[in-house]
């Protein structure tokens, strides 16, 4: 017996309503992802805009009692991987920055993460983030049932490390629901025809993180923020998706 919970039509359209409000939350920061613009700054208007739609910020007290997440967005710029928190730090021309939106609405989350070229960034680093978008596309164009999160994998890690990039293990998708982290855990690495089996019902999150240099991530001192072992720059795709009886719909859209 799966452990995954299946989602009800009831439970899906109010995921569905929170996941337009986080796509719609990126639409409102888009113009002011710019040279001097502070992470603070993007973290208040996302704020603001989630709550004037009647919905919490997820990531709001996350985590420990004694070391929650401070911020509503999670900001990580060029080798910060993520849970970047959103700091005074201003972003400044050929920056990369990977802004992860989620929130509770109506008592279901929803939760996505896109990587903003902040001016004019160099092609090696453009190169990154558009493999780390295909990468994504490529793994929900295989959402259905009867396919197996093995599949997913695969299909991230062959795009992404046969072009020389290197596929983060540590931090994965997960399922959601009436709880940010549900089963399944989704890796973004594995082999064809293996892992859990795809049911109608099932709501999980697919978010590749895709480094420009080797895979290895390091913590740093405030518990949150996770970098490239190395300091190459890395880049985060997330969407919220649904199987559904003849294949997928992604929520976050």
């Amino acid at each position: 017996m799966s452990r995954v919970p299946l989602k009800s039509a009831r439970e899906i359209e109010i995921m569905r309503r929170a996941g337009a409000l986080v796509a719609d939350t990126f639409r409102v920061l888009a113009p002011f992802v710019k040279p001097g613009v502070t992470l603070k700054e993007l973290d208040r208007l996302a704020e603001e805009h989630i709550r004037k739609a009647g919905a919490i910020p997820a990531y709001v007290g996350y985590g420990p009692k004694n070391n929650p997440f401070p911020g509503t967005i999670c900001a990580s710029v060029n080798e910060v991987i993520c849970h970047g928190i959103p700091d005074a730090r201003e972003l400044k021309d050929g920056d990369i920055i990977g802004v992860d939106i989620g929130v509770l609405l109506d008592g279901y989350y929803g939760d996505a993460c896109t990587t903003f070229a902040v001016g004019q960034v160099s092609a090696e680093v453009q190169g990154l983030v558009d493999t780390t978008r295909e990468s994504l596309k490529d793994a929900l164009e295989l959402v259905k049932p009867g396919a197996r999160l093995g599949d997913i994998g695969h299909a991230i890690q062959s795009l992404a490390e046969g072009r020389g990039y290197g596929v983060v293990r540590e931090y994965t998708g997960h399922g959601i629901g009436k709880r940010l982290h549900e089963e399944p855990t989704v890796l973004h690495y594995g082999a064809r025809y293996t892992g859990l089996k795809l049911q109608p019902g099932m709501v999980f999150t697919i978010e590749p993180m895709v480094n420009l240099g080797r895979p290895e991530t390091r913590l740093l001192a405030d518990g949150w923020t996770v970098v490239t072992a190395d300091g190459s720059p890395s880049a985060q795709f997330e969407h919220t998706v649904v199987v559904t009886a003849k294949g997928h719909e992604i929520l976050t859209v």
